[in-house]
């Protein structure tokens, strides 16, 4: 690792492969029919915050779209339920991708939870307006669930970064 001592650890580079191939698979286990509580996690949504908050410039609110496209083809959803809950999910992230990165970890979890919160609001919304019945209050539990995976994401989605790079004796990192 690149650590220097009473300092934050270095990363590497995060590798595009990686990145997007880590959305698909976000997608497809949410895709699984496992039968869709309510309180369920939304796995591709923390994926997409995270990487969101990590690497804005690659994975953005259109990243964030299409996915949510995806999700309610497969759902047979109202087109676009999904697709405007991810993509206000990608906006915030973006937007404080700076000021989240400062805190540890476990801060980052209670700072992205009200993210969580509304987009599943938004869903529940979209889903009413659309002609749905109100899921019931355990609907609560999916942004605290995945509130709750955030540092789980965060070790598992950074740890090819942290890899060891060829040790040199030279280099002072």
């Amino acid at each position: 690792m690149i650590k220097r001592p009473g300092q934050q650890q270095l990363l590497l580079p995060v590798s595009p492969l990686f990145m997007w191939s880590s959305l698909v698979v976000a997608l497809l286990v949410n895709m699984i029919p496992i039968g869709r509580a309510v309180w369920m996690p939304d796995l591709l949504a923390l994926v997409i915050v995270f990487w969101g908050v990590h690497q804005p410039a690659r994975v953005g609110i259109g990243a964030a779209f299409v996915f949510g496209l995806c999700m309610d083809v497969h759902q047979s959803s109202l087109l676009g339920q999904h697709a405007l809950s991810y993509t206000t999910l990608g906006f915030f992230a973006i937007t404080i991708h700076r000021r989240l990165l400062w805190y540890p970890v476990a801060s980052q979890a209670l700072q992205v939870l009200p993210l969580f919160a509304l987009s599943q609001l938004i869903e529940v919304l979209t889903r009413m307006i659309g002609g749905g019945v109100f899921p019931g209050w355990t609907v609560l539990a999916s942004p605290a669930i995945e509130a709750a995976l955030w540092p789980l994401a965060t070790a598992l989605l950074l740890a090819p970064q942290r890899r060891t790079p060829e040790p040199d004796e030279n280099r002072p990192l």
